[in-house]
C-alpha cells in the first residue's frame, strides 16, 4: 500500500480490557509494522536549526483508540472484505511468545478465528477508516 496522507486516514485500535504496558507494546509493534510495510507513511529526516537530526515521523495523525477484543475481529473481518484497508493485526500468542521463532512455530498451529487479538492497526480511505472507528473512544 502506498499512503497519502490527504486521502487515507491511520488508526490503532487497542483491546479496552488489556493493561498500559501491553498496550504500549502492541502499539509499538504496529507502528513499527506500519513504518515498514506502508509506502510514504514515514516523512524525511529533519534538521533543527543547529544541525541536530531528527528522524523522519509519520504524515498523518495516528489516534490511539479503545474497543472490544470482539470488535477488534470485526474490523480484522471488514479489512478483509475490503481491498483499499490494509490491517495490521497484532496478537495475545505474538506478546506470549519470548522469540520471533516462538512465535511463528505457534501461530503456524491456530487458525484465526482462535487467534486473540489485542489491537489492530489500520489505514485505508478517511470515509472507510471513520465508519469503521469513529465511535470508539481514544485511548488515554
Amino acid at each position: 500500500m502506498k499512503f497519502d496522507a490527504s486521502q487515507h486516514r491511520c488508526t490503532i485500535v487497542i483491546d479496552s480490557n488489556l493493561p498500559a504496558g501491553l498496550a504500549i507494546n502492541a502499539a509499538s509493534v504496529i507502528g513499527i509494522s506500519f513504518g515498514r510495510t506502508v509506502e510514504n507513511l514515514v516523512g524525511p529526516d529533519m534538521q533543527s536549526v543547529d544541525s541536530v537530526n531528527y528522524p523522519g515521523v509519520i504524515y498523518s495523525p495516528l489516534p490511539v483508540l479503545l474497543a472490544s477484543g470482539e470488535y477488534l475481529h470485526t474490523l480484522q473481518n471488514a479489512a478483509q472484505q475490503d481491498a483499499e484497508i490494509y490491517a495490521m493485526p497484532f496478537s495475545a500468542l505474538a506478546q506470549s511468545c519470548r522469540s520471533y521463532e516462538e512465535y511463528g512455530e505457534r501461530i503456524a498451529t491456530v487458525t484465526s478465528p482462535h487467534i486473540e487479538l489485542v489491537a489492530i492497526g489500520l489505514i485505508g480511505p478517511r470515509k472507510k477508516i471513520t465508519k469503521l472507528t469513529g465511535n470508539l473512544a481514544l485511548y488515554k
